[in-house]
């Protein structure tokens, strides 16, 4: 072994539950544990990267990772933290989704290392063979009811009621484990403490229907200081795709942190050593106002998750809007990026074919666009020097033409220090 997998959760945070003989188990030989990731959505959300982090470190400490994709739990829906039920995929949808977090988790994982090389397995690949008659009578009768209700995630249900379907959830997840400990020598499930009871299922269905023994481990549910859900921004859900989080917005995220919240997620979310994070931390406890903490996971994660292109073009966005950047950076951005950097702004937009021959700056501003209530007004803050376009100031005697045209179509105002206008050119 490389390390001592539970030695390195327990400093990190990260461990919650543990079945007993499962840290002798873990030092005495490699095991292959596995994790479920719902598939939902195209794309996991930082919501899952505790899950994707503990795969990391249970391979750095020289174990099998196995990520299981839900292709055919999705069809039914996990009740463990829900309210309600929540809509069933169509199999297309969920095939979509499925390629698409493998992609997502290829970058984390490593899979040509040897013994020890990362899989992914889809549950859909044994349950679509399995008839309903089949299942009740090879795996329903090995459980109780009264054993299945005693679950949390039944419980907390009861008053406002769950679908036999939802109730089924925890003997199709347990199968799922029972079916990888046969099959694929799988000892370990692994996952965020609401799971608890569905993979206590599993190795109950081990002990029960093949005669064995299998272990389990779950990690804390984060919470940032504040109490509200990790992984939540005021846009809703930070994704790993930058279809729907832009790199910037992911940096953004993580720079932002409380320094309370920054000091927990640097210890689970970094792959740094501990001599390493734990130096960064009593730097940062030195001098807070320089957001060390921060800086580092903003960076680590960015690289880790999109490239480092990424976060070169993430830190020269933030420039633009925070610090003193040129024109040349800005023209460096794409159009997510800088509408990302920028939104809320006020918008207006102007016809392509007014910029043909050149736009005169004063009637831009006040006439085109009415970025400036008056033709006087736009004058005197250029001549006072208050205007910059794209990040260079201009002069009364500026023509605004296609060159000013930055990623795409847009041109960006700026009055005064803070005041910012996006104009689209259409």
């Amino acid at each position: 072994m490389n390390s001592n997998f539970v030695e390195e959760l327990k400093w990190r945070g990260m461990l919650h539950d543990i079945m007993p003989d499962t840290e002798e188990l873990l030092t005495k030989e490699m095991v292959s544990g596995y994790i479920g990731f719902d598939p939902t959505a195209d794309s996991l959300g930082v919501g899952n990267m505790v899950q994707i982090m503990t795969l990391v470190h249970f391979q750095r400490a020289g174990h099998k990772p196995i990520a299981l994709v839900g292709g055919a739990t999705g069809m039914v829906g996990d009740p463990s933290g829900k309210s309600a039920e929540r809509n069933l995929l169509d199999l297309e949808t969920l095939n979509h989704n499925l390629d698409s977090q493998k992609a997502q988790l290829a970058k984390f994982l490593d899979f040509d290392c040897g013994e020890n090389s990362a899989e992914i397995v889809n549950n859909y690949d044994w349950f679509k063979a399995f008839d309903f008659l089949g299942f009740i009578r090879d795996v329903g009768k090995h459980m109780s009811v009264n054993y299945m209700m005693a679950k949390d995630s039944v419980k907390n249900r009861l008053e406002t009621g769950m679908s036999f379907t939802e109730f089924s959830y925890q003997l199709i997840q347990g199968y799922d484990f029972y079916h990888l400990w046969k099959n694929n020598g799988v000892k370990l499930q692994m996952g965020g403490s609401d799971q608890w009871g569905n993979i206590t299922t599993g190795t109950e269905l081990i002990r029960r229907l093949g005669r064995g023994s299998a272990h389990a481990l779950t990690t804390p549910l984060i919470k940032k200081a504040d109490g509200t859900k990790f992984g939540k921004s005021e846009g809703g859900n930070v994704w790993l795709d930058p279809k729907r989080t832009t790199p910037y917005a992911f940096y953004q995220f993580w720079l932002n942190a409380a320094d309370s919240d920054a000091e927990n997620y640097i210890k689970i979310f970094s792959i740094e050593s501990r001599e390493v994070i734990e130096a960064l931390i009593a730097e940062h406890a030195e001098a807070p106002h320089q957001r060390k903490l921060q800086k580092a996971l903003a960076e680590e994660i960015t690289i880790r998750v999109h490239s480092q292109e990424d976060l070169e073009n993430a830190q020269a966005a933030s420039q633009i809007l925070f610090g003193k950047a040129t024109e040349e950076q800005l023209r460096g951005l794409d159009n997510d990026t800088l509408m990302s950097v920028f939104e809320g702004v006020p918008q207006h937009e102007l016809p392509a074919a007014t910029l043909d021959g050149g736009l005169d700056i004063v009637d831009a501003l006040a006439e085109a666009t009415t970025i400036f209530p008056s033709k006087g007004e736009a004058r005197k803050m250029v001549q006072g020097n208050g205007v910059a376009i794209n990040k260079t100031k201009v002069t009364v005697d500026k023509q605004l033409t296609a060159e000013d045209v930055v990623a795409g179509n847009l041109i960006l105002v700026q009055k005064g220090k803070k005041n910012y206008y996006l104009v689209r050119v259409i």
